[in-house]
């Protein structure tokens, strides 16, 4: 799971700032992506026998990977 530190200021203030805070919450949403991703493909792997132990149906998926 990627982790993105969003909590320290940014030095430049103005357009830099404005820039710099673009490409952080870019990188944010690519990463929270990603992740999305990843648990699915991982959840889409498992067996149906699998996925009724942790307590998932296959129709659960999308919902689990979003979150």
């Amino acid at each position: 799971m990627a982790a993105f530190d969003t909590t320290r200021p940014l030095a430049a203030a103005g357009s830099a700032g404005r820039i710099g805070n673009f490409f952080a919450n870019a990188f944010g949403a690519l990463a929270a992506w990603n992740d999305a991703r990843v648990t699915r493909n991982s959840l889409e792997k498992l067996s149906d026998r699998e996925l009724e132990d942790i307590g998932l149906i296959r129709g659960d998926i999308d919902n689990v990977a979003r979150r």
